[in-house]
């Protein structure tokens, strides 16, 4: 009943990160470095297009995110990285994870969960005969249809001949499942 009392402030310009046009901002944070005294110095800043997180000059699109998890007071963002680019898809490995301790978190981590969540629309996780491998078909904003992708377990031989053309052959499959019908 009284929502617009408890109306969040909006994100000071100062420290608005540079916006595509279009983008929305829908949820920001202040956040604070253990290592430093820069409280609310600093924000994360989720938009419609992706997260803004402190110190990077570029948006971490939604499906640029591998996990994002939230411990109630910091939140743990684990970003994709491109091991190898292959005909249809891209070979991803987790990169560094990066954590933030939010001072007034708001609608920030479910914006998050949800935007992320809502970025995948095909996973599926099959064995091969060493380790195995995700498929992974993701939303990007601003394209149509899925952008393809595989994580391999850590132990799975991915330069092998024989795990190329099997991987070759499950994304080939998934995008023949996921093809909208004619």
């Amino acid at each position: 009943m009284f929502r617009f009392l408890r109306r969040r402030a909006a994100l000071p310009a100062a420290l608005r990160p540079r916006l595509a046009p279009g983008e929305r901002v829908l949820a920001w944070s202040a956040v604070t470095d253990a290592d430093a005294d820069t409280a609310g110095e600093a924000v994360v800043v989720a938009t419609d297009q992706g997260l803004w997180l402190p110190g990077v000059a570029e948006r971490l699109g939604w499906h640029e995110i591998h996990k994002a998890a939230w411990s109630g007071r910091e939140l743990r963002i684990t970003p994709a990285e491109v091991a190898e680019e292959r005909d249809g898809y891209t070979v991803l490995v987790d990169g560094p994870t990066v954590s933030f301790l939010l001072l007034e978190p708001g609608e920030l981590p479910d914006q998050v969960r949800a935007r992320v969540t809502r970025s995948v629309g095909y996973t599926v996780h099959h064995p091969l005969p060493e380790g195995a491998v995700r498929v992974v078909g993701r939303r990007v904003s601003g394209r149509d249809g899925l952008s393809w992708a595989v994580r391999y377990d850590s132990g799975t031989p991915a330069d092998r001949p024989e795990v190329t053309e099997l991987t070759d052959e499950l994304v080939g499959t998934a995008r023949s499942a996921t093809a909208p019908a004619e």
